[in-house]
């Protein structure tokens, strides 16, 4: 390769029934050098609008995990680098541009170690930018160097993992994430399906407790600790929903040990609710988040659910 040469970029897309979000993806993307489209067969025009924005496309069975054609669209990627989207992103016009001062720059570094960058995401949920709440800035190890990275495990939300040296970019990939809250009921469904067989994959012990403190960990953690109050109404609302998604993990797994008889103690189980009512109280008096009276309904209504 010349010294004035120029390194390749090739996006990779893996898309079902998107014909409606693809086209904005496509379009931020028009700059690369070949446009990889996974069509997991969708029943929808994906295809033809894929191919309308000159990208290659490869029909693959709709496969439930995701990743297992992700990667195939790896293996089609011949680019030097690969940028992996999914049709609900854009790339901005900031990463567009880190993008190309890196393919330029790689060229005058000898035995280069880097082998992926992360890129912060800006996640758009219910028409605003969810700036906290564990939603920004959402590291995704999106860029890499072909033959260097892929999704080691097959679930839903593992990470693509590269052989080499990671760094950190600056511009930022849109995520017009959920748009509706009945969007983010239906994904609810597949994603707890997923994140239950993950964690008894991992050795949980099962705990009828865990239905009170699955959910309270994780709206303490959103609500306060990732300072999701700073989101107002919206950081409310999702730290609630995240709640109800890991009632519904525990649930689940529940289901998958055939809804076992469990004792409940009403003595254990007043304690953990008053261990938790107390530590929601030192949360808002810490953050200064909401008003007490406010946090104490609240709880009462979370652990009555």
């Amino acid at each position: 390769m010349k010294q004035s040469d120029k390194l390749t970029i090739s996006v990779a897309i893996s898309a079902y029934n998107e014909e409606t979000m693809l086209p904005d993806c496509l379009k931020s993307v028009a700059w690369a050098d070949e446009i990889i489209v996974i069509d997991n067969s969708s029943t929808d025009k994906t295809a033809s609008v894929a191919k309308k924005y000159g990208a290659r496309v490869f029909t693959r069975p709709n496969n439930m995990m995701l990743n297992i054609n992700k990667n195939y669209g790896f293996i089609k990627a011949t680019g030097d680098w690969i940028l992996n989207l999914d049709a609900d992103e854009r790339v901005s016009e900031e990463l567009k541009q880190e993008i190309e001062e890196i393919t330029n720059y790689e060229l005058r570094i000898t035995n280069n170690s880097i082998a992926g960058f992360l890129i912060p995401r800006k996640n758009i949920i219910f028409g605003k930018w969810i700036e906290h709440t564990g939603w920004y800035p959402d590291y995704q190890l999106r860029l890499f160097k072909r033959g260097s990275g892929s999704f080691a495990e097959q679930h839903i939300h593992e990470k693509i993992v590269v052989a080499g040296e990671v760094k950190t970019l600056n511009g930022q990939i849109v995520h017009e994430n959920y748009q509706t809250v009945s969007q983010f009921i239906e994904k609810l469904n597949r994603y707890t399906d997923n994140e239950a067989a993950q964690v008894m994959k991992n050795g949980y012990v099962f705990s009828y407790l865990d239905v009170i403190r699955m959910p309270k960990e994780e709206f303490f953690r959103r609500y306060f600790s990732q300072q999701g109050y700073l989101d107002g109404f919206h950081g409310l609302v999702l730290s609630v929903l995240m709640a109800f998604y890991h009632i519904i993990v525990f649930v689940k797994i529940w289901e998958k040990q055939r809804f076992v008889e469990v004792d409940v103690h009403t003595e254990t189980l007043t304690s953990e609710v008053t261990k938790s009512y107390l530590e929601g109280l030192h949360w808002a008096k810490q953050t200064g988040a909401v008003h007490l009276s406010v946090l104490r309904r609240l709880l009462i209504k979370l652990v009555s659910v």
